[in-house]
């Protein structure tokens, strides 16, 4: 069961349109003030920074996606290779359905290929209201010897999923009491929805070390889900709900403007590094991106590295057009202008 919907749900991302119809992440209604003389040299400017005590050598993560398939399994082996060659952080997919059947971890254990990239383990938050503990998320960073866990909040494609897990009461205690007891680094992450203000309030309180805002544009999973469905009721439901959700842009603000200091990773629909310049510039720490690099990734190492580098580099000469050199000086700068409405 677990199995097919991992399949499914990789199948219909990679062959069936899935974005969102009319919502978009909002960063179209930005731009930057071009230089025509940024007074820096293009060779010199700088995309690494230090994320949760690992130096990177650009602000990318990739998000979370799969595991739990053999093809699942050779996707994350490619996406770590290429991170490690690359040096930039992944995510793994949910690891519930290899906490639960213990064949299927080494489709999740990328370590090997990535001895030194910042990975990230990966749970449903939810799962805590359905008997996991602070133990199951011990396990899944022991699976993958991973540097942070993430707890994936996605109540609306649990809501839309005839099988979803969607008793989300009284998880905050429970999401606080893990922040509380893991060794590593908690960082709660939207699946597309992204957060507003009160949320990550609250999310800040119990502990978390970062917040990943998946904020809406990118892929909806509702739209995921309305592929997937046996009947037609549960298709018009699911269709119903396809521009729900919270920008990208606004979920930014929204987390900056409660705790200015956290580490933000944007990601819904970042399609480019001028999109992550975008993102860095409104007060995230680093992009994530998952589209792309699934599209990659079912190719070859190669094709990961070359998405990668595209990415790296559009990032750089989005710094260089405004004159900045470094990630910091990218997150002061005031050359990033709203369009009028």
């Amino acid at each position: 069961m677990h199995e097919k919907r991992k399949s499914d749900h990789i199948r219909i991302n990679l062959e069936e349109d899935v974005n969102f119809k009319q919502l978009t992440t909002g960063l179209e209604d930005y731009h930057f003030l071009h230089q025509a003389l940024p007074e820096i040299d293009l060779a010199r400017v700088d995309t690494s920074l230090l994320f949760l005590g690992k130096r990177l050598n650009a602000p990318l993560l990739i998000s979370s996606m799969t595991g739990g398939t053999d093809e699942a399994g050779q996707i994350n082996a490619r996406l770590a290779e290429a991170a490690e060659a690359m040096k930039i952080s992944m995510g793994v997919g949910s690891q519930r359905a290899a906490l639960e059947d213990t064949s299927l971890a080494p489709t999740f254990k990328v370590r090997r290929y990535a001895p030194t990239a910042l990975l990230l383990a990966n749970i449903g938050a939810v799962q805590l209201n359905y008997g996991y503990s602070v133990d199951h998320c011990r396990r899944a960073v022991e699976m993958i010897e991973a540097d942070a866990l993430i707890l994936h909040f996605n109540a609306l494609q649990e809501a839309v999923q005839p099988e979803g897990d969607s008793n989300f009461a009284g998880l905050l205690a429970k999401v606080e009491q893990v922040c509380r007891a893991m060794p590593v680094p908690v960082i709660a992450k939207e699946v597309g929805w992204g957060f507003a203000e009160d949320t990550a309030r609250q999310l800040v309180e119990a502990g978390v070390a970062g917040i990943d805002v998946a904020g809406a544009g990118g892929t909806s999973w509702t739209q995921v889900e309305m592929y997937r469905a046996q009947t037609d009721v549960q298709r018009q439901i699911a269709a119903t709900f396809i521009d729900w959700g919270i920008p990208t842009s606004q979920a930014i603000l929204a987390v900056k403007n409660v705790a200015p200091r956290l580490p933000i990773i944007a990601s819904g629909g970042l399609r480019s590094g001028l999109d992550i310049a975008k993102c860095i510039a409104l007060g995230a720490t680093m992009g994530g991106m998952a589209g792309p690099f699934l599209k990659a990734a079912v190719q070859s190492v190669a094709a990961v590295v070359d998405q990668i580098t595209v990415t790296q580099t559009e990032l750089k000469i989005a710094m260089f057009g405004i004159g900045v050199d470094s990630i910091s000086a990218l997150q002061q700068t005031r050359r990033l202008l709203k369009k009028r409405a």
